[in-house]
């Protein structure tokens, strides 16, 4: 019975890819935080859910999930690490840490204990995000951990070619989810006020879905979002960190 995993299940892109997978697997594993939401989500789900209530930042539920998918003799088919946040603020707020633990550390953790239950033809898609082609003043560790996301999946992509598993790192531009919302909390003078242009989780996924079905490497949903990736490869840093200070 082929099966998907997605973490970050609960809200925004988790949650959107959620409904895409339900067309091609037979079960999909859906992690989150938030209990109730998972199980809004079981019910609105074509095909059975599995909520697994875990925090991730946590070595114990890493722990927890390598086990329920070894008990259950997992045949995964796609992974989606999609949990993580972002804190917007000044040097050495709070929640660093904790922001490089589920970015990254769980982000790693999660790949390395899926990998053994996927075989050929499989795909894992790590949700990276546009902040990995620049750093970003006020909201350093975030950018930061999404360039480790970013090289982490483009280099295991070639590592995996060999067992057939594609691996795509997704760079979604400023998507309308209750990422900004949640980011800006407890931000004052350093809020980010206006962000035009923002694309749907519908369309992200779909974007996704449809790199996934050509087996890409790399996928980042829309043209204004292509055209930033493309000018940060050209433009100095510095003028790019001017024109983002502007933003805020």
């Amino acid at each position: 019975m082929k099966s998907a995993l997605v973490t970050g299940a609960s809200s925004g892109i988790g949650r959107e890819f959620v409904f895409a997978l339900a067309k091609n697997v037979d079960l999909i594993y859906v992690v989150a935080r938030r209990a109730e939401r998972l199980q809004e989500l079981q019910q609105q789900v074509e095909v059975p859910c599995v909520p697994l209530c875990f925090d991730l930042s946590l070595p114990s539920s890493i722990e927890k999930l390598g086990e329920k998918l070894k008990n259950d003799g997992a045949d995964l088919s796609v992974l989606v690490n999609c949990a993580g946040f972002a804190k917007l603020g000044p040097f050495g707020q709070a929640g660093n840490l904790a922001m490089i633990d589920l970015n990254v550390r769980a982000l790693v953790a999660v790949t390395e204990l899926a990998v053994p239950f996927m075989h050929e033809g499989a795909s894992i898609v790590q949700v990276a995000s546009t902040a990995a082609f620049q750093p970003l003043p006020g909201m350093n560790v975030y950018a930061a951990s999404k360039v480790f996301v970013l090289s982490y999946a483009r280099a295991l992509s070639r590592e995996l070619a060999e067992r057939g598993i594609c691996v795509t790192a997704l760079c979604p531009g400023w998507t309308k989810t209750e990422f900004l919302d949640i980011a800006q909390q407890g931000a004052d003078k350093n809020t980010v006020h206006k962000m035009p242009f923002m694309t749907t989780p519908e369309f992200v996924v779909k974007c996704a879905m449809r790199a996934i079905k050509k087996r890409r490497g790399l996928c980042v949903p829309g043209l204004l979002n292509k055209a930033h990736f493309f000018f940060s490869k050209i433009i100095p840093s510095g003028t790019i960190m001017d024109i983002w200070e502007l933003m805020r």
